[in-house]
């Protein structure tokens, strides 16, 4: 996304395009319900620890590491192979952004290094910074062109100065536009899709739409389902004000799968069967 232009606030002209609003008010209306769940009042910590578990299952399974709920529920053991690798690096991360909600508006930056390094758990020199020119990134699911680390470098300062000056923006907004614009630049070397999905959740919970961190969009993305999702992201790559507003539109349908996800684990607690 470009940083520049006309507008001094370049995410709150996003909220203005055709269909945005209505997506944004969509995702308030039913984040409202989730909220307004009677067993809210009383055991919202089993809700978001529960969300939480669900948000890993699904960040995994669009970086291809699809397993069970119950599989990753029972497990304990991520370091043995691939998939494994990352439904670790997915429930490390769904952990971790939630300490990590003060320093995000204050350093962006700091805050995606550090992503990086519980993502990718290693001691690697590569790991916690930027991506340096000839340096291969690992990022199989993410197919579109890859920029160069000149312009990785400059647009995540940019994208850094958006968070840092703050937007009258919808949180929706905002958040769609830092997971974009993470999975557009793939800027590790590993784990971007893991920490592009992180950072719109710490954007999602930090901005006060979703406090409780209940509504995981993680695992709308994972039902809306890997192509819908690569599509979307095309949308965004183009740059157009279309495929921007598709883009946001399917990051908002993904928070409403989410809050379905939660009325549903609320139901059940409610019922007593879970």
């Amino acid at each position: 996304m470009s940083t520049t232009g006309a507008t001094a606030d370049p995410l709150a002209a996003l909220g203005a395009l055709p269909g945005v609003a209505e997506s944004v008010e969509s995702v308030r209306k039913a984040v409202d319900r989730v909220y307004g769940h009677r067993i809210m009042r009383r055991r919202s910590n089993a809700v978001t620890s529960e969300a939480a578990l669900r948000a890993a299952r699904g960040s995994a399974a669009l970086s291809g590491a699809d397993w069970a709920l119950e599989e990753v529920r029972r497990r304990s053991d991520f370091g043995v192979d691939g998939d494994a690798r990352v439904v670790g690096a997915a429930l490390r991360l769904t952990a971790e952004a939630g300490q990590l909600l003060s320093i995000w508006r204050q350093s962006p930056l700091r805050v995606l290094a550090r992503l990086h390094l519980v993502a990718a758990a290693t001691g690697g020199d590569e790991v916690g910074r930027p991506r340096r020119a000839g340096e291969r990134v690992d990022e199989p699911m993410v197919e579109v062109e890859l920029p160069d680390a000149d312009e990785v470098s400059a647009r995540l300062e940019g994208l850094a100065e958006l968070v840092v000056a703050g937007s009258a923006a919808p949180a929706l907004v905002t958040a769609a536009v830092v997971h974009g614009e993470l999975l557009a630049l793939r800027p590790f070397t590993s784990c971007n899709g893991l920490v592009a999905r992180a950072a719109e959740r710490i954007v999602l919970i930090g901005s006060g739409l979703d406090p409780k961190a209940i509504c995981p969009a993680e695992v709308g993305h994972a039902e809306l389902g890997r192509a819908s999702y690569l599509a979307a992201l095309d949308g965004y790559v183009s740059g157009t004000p279309e495929g921007m507003a598709a883009w946001i539109a399917h990051c908002g349908r993904a928070v409403e799968l989410g809050v379905r996800e939660s009325t549903a684990v609320c139901e059940a607690l409610q019922r007593g069967a879970a």
